[in-house]
């Protein structure tokens, strides 16, 4: 069950990290070069309502694996930068295939 909530998160992660290169690469220039303003609002409140259930799902799988704060924190950073959901679902795919104690560099229990 734990590992679904893994798999939610990574699908999730992966629909933000879009929404925020379609905010950034083709709404804000339609706003800014074309004068439609709507494609800002449009696009900004489906990236607000996936970041919302990115932040959601993020804390399931911290409580489920009993993450540390590191590995969350990182997790969560990677969702403010563009294409950093991408970098970060190369650490959840690995986490989520059971990567071996101690080679996570988020953790404050390595070893």
């Amino acid at each position: 069950m734990a590992n679904n909530k893994l798999t939610i998160l990574r699908r999730v992660a992966f629909l933000e990290g879009v929404s925020l290169l379609v905010l950034f690469f083709v709404a804000m220039p339609l706003k800014y070069l074309a004068g439609l303003p709507i494609a800002v609002l449009i696009c900004g409140s489906i990236h607000g309502a996936l970041f919302i259930l990115f932040c959601i799902a993020l804390e399931r799988v911290r409580r489920a694996h009993g993450w540390p704060l590191g590995r969350a924190a990182a997790v969560f950073g990677s969702g403010w930068l563009p294409f950093g959901t991408f970098v970060a679902d190369r650490w959840l795919r690995r986490w989520e295939q059971g990567e071996p104690k101690g080679s996570d560099p988020f953790s404050s229990r390595n070893g």
